[in-house]
């Protein structure tokens, strides 16, 4: 029997040395950069973020707001701190935040949670040296997912300026059929309600789709089916495969701001 084209560490020999890599970054650039941590943007103990800031004053700065992945079910806000060496590196705000996990919550309510989010960010970040106006948003893999939410039409203003989604997964129904199934057990209901290509987007908006050259077919696929897709409702939209990168290794690169995805990355805030 063939892999499952979406168990990552069936694809990716150097898994765990990834997954301990980004802990360790992450750990060096909470001891490097001036930050403020766990601020609740809601009630549950979930719903926190951590903001990280650029040296100098801080008045009416850019801000982007990054959400990891990890199939909804692992990982925290803690693993992916170092993505902000690249948005200090374009002058932003850096908001990386946490949400709950599956199974223990379902996936309309992480949805909610990543839009919540936002609106603190929204509604706050002036107090911290931002400017609401001036929002990006990027994500990887299910954070990808969940980042297009922040796209919808119906999303309250300010809107978002600009998105980078990498690695994403933007039609869910293929994983009722993947090794995820029995860990989190995805409905029908969700599968209609919560997978990207359902939804209404934001005319205007600038979106770039990423994914590693060594991804699997189904992410390959996904990334160019959703660019299109977007594209017919009027966004913004680029498509760029990143070379010599699988899934673990671009969202690594993502906190590089001098690899490719970190320039993509330094590109998306700067448009704002």
């Amino acid at each position: 029997m063939s892999a499952d084209p979406f168990r990552t560490r069936d694809h990716v020999p150097d898994f765990d040395e990834r997954v301990i890599e980004y802990e360790r970054r992450s750990a060096d650039t909470r001891m490097a950069l001036s930050m403020t941590a766990d601020l609740c943007y809601g009630d549950s103990e979930q719903e926190k973020l951590d903001l990280f800031f650029p040296a100098g004053g801080r008045v009416g700065l850019p801000v982007h707001m990054f959400i990891h992945g990890g199939y909804w079910r692992m990982f925290s806000k803690r693993d992916f701190s170092y993505v902000a060496e690249t948005v200090i590196a374009a002058g932003a705000i850096a908001a990386i935040i946490d949400y709950a996990l599956m199974p223990a919550v379902r996936m309309a309510e992480i949805v909610g949670q990543v839009r919540k989010a936002k609106r603190w960010i929204a509604d706050n970040i002036a107090i911290y040296g931002g400017d609401p106006d001036r929002l990006t948003v990027s994500g990887h893999s299910a954070g990808a997912h969940l980042a297009t939410f922040l796209l919808v039409l119906d999303e309250p203003s300010p809107p978002v300026k600009g998105a980078l989604l990498l690695g994403g997964v933007y039609d869910i129904k293929p994983l009722q059929d993947s090794f995820l199934q029995p860990l989190i057990g995805l409905t029908d209901q969700e599968v209609e309600d919560c997978a990207p290509l359902h939804q209404r987007y934001r005319p205007g908006i600038g979106v770039s789709i990423l994914h590693g050259d060594r991804e699997t077919e189904p992410f390959r696929e996904q990334a160019s089916a959703f660019a299109d897709y977007l594209d017919g409702q009027g966004c913004l939209v680029s498509l760029r495969r990143l070379e010599n990168a699988d899934h673990m290794s671009s969202v690594r690169d993502l906190g590089l701001p001098d690899s490719e995805a970190g320039r993509s990355l330094v590109k998306t805030i700067r448009k704002s």
